[in-house]
């Protein structure tokens, strides 16, 4: 079995995969400084209350946008597996497709990942929309190679911009509005409404740009875990697609592997 590794700026996420299927998967906080014996302990607890054994799995493939962590999963990987881990991007994990953009190198390891992926299960040219720490929004074109995109702040950060900088105002969670009206009667409806609307209105008007300069029809495809949220309240997405990334990691593994 795969144990694919996706390290992102707020979490980590573990899945196991048996050819392309997710058998199982875990969440951790991201953190640079955790030890290989420490993501140990808590992994392979978890391995073993899902009814698996570490000997379970083959292969490992690490994709991370936080270079730190790498060294200590692969600790992981090499001490309590036996085995080398696939680092996404590198080696026989190379990302394998055209990077379009004035700093290849620079192109954050989800961003690659989602576009492998993306390309592989839609056809045409695609927009893939990430809500993560940052909200990124990327251009794959028919042939699968990556043209460019955009970086915003995750609707998160926003929020605890707003609350961070203010005096008075509460902290609320992130949640579907009550109704579709725009005029708040209290301060929490007026601030959900401001962070809340206001950025399907940044998505929608960011996407509407992007498609008109690509100049064909563009399929959007939303990833990440507030993306079913905002597609009850927007019909800017064609596609939801939950485990984009984890996908991704999986095709590059199986292509290091033929």
């Amino acid at each position: 079995m795969l144990l694919a590794v996706d390290v992102g700026n707020t979490n980590v996420v573990f899945a196991l995969f048996e050819n392309r299927e997710i058998k199982a998967r875990w969440r951790i906080a991201t953190d640079a400084r955790r030890t290989g014996d420490q993501y140990a302990v808590w992994l392979l607890q978890l391995l073993g209350i899902e009814g698996f054994a570490r000997e379970q799995v083959t292969r490992i493939i690490v994709g991370s946008v936080v270079p730190r962590a790498v060294h200590n999963l692969t600790v992981l990987a090499e001490k309590y597996f036996g085995i080398t881990p696939l680092v996404a991007g590198e080696g026989d994990a190379d990302w394998g497709i055209s990077v379009d953009v004035d700093e290849p190198r620079s192109l954050g390891a989800d961003r690659a990942l989602n576009a492998i992926a993306a390309h592989a299960k839609y056809d045409g040219d695609l927009i893939v929309v990430d809500f993560g720490t940052a909200t990124t929004f990327d251009v794959v074109d028919f042939n699968g190679a990556y043209k460019g995109g955009i970086i915003a702040p995750g609707i998160n950060l926003s929020l605890d911009a707003l609350v961070g900088n203010t005096a008075k105002l509460p902290r609320i969670a992130i949640e579907g509005p009550r109704d579709a009206s725009v005029i708040g009667t209290n301060t929490e409806d007026q601030m959900l409404i401001g962070v809340f609307w206001g950025y399907v209105a940044m998505m929608e008007g960011l996407i509407a740009r992007m498609r008109a300069e690509i100049g064909r029809p563009a399929r959007v495809v939303a990833t990440g875990g507030l993306a079913i949220l905002f597609d009850e309240h927007t019909d800017i997405f064609d596609a939801v697609d939950a485990d984009l990334t984890l996908e991704g990691l999986a095709i590059l593994a199986g292509r290091a592997r033929a």
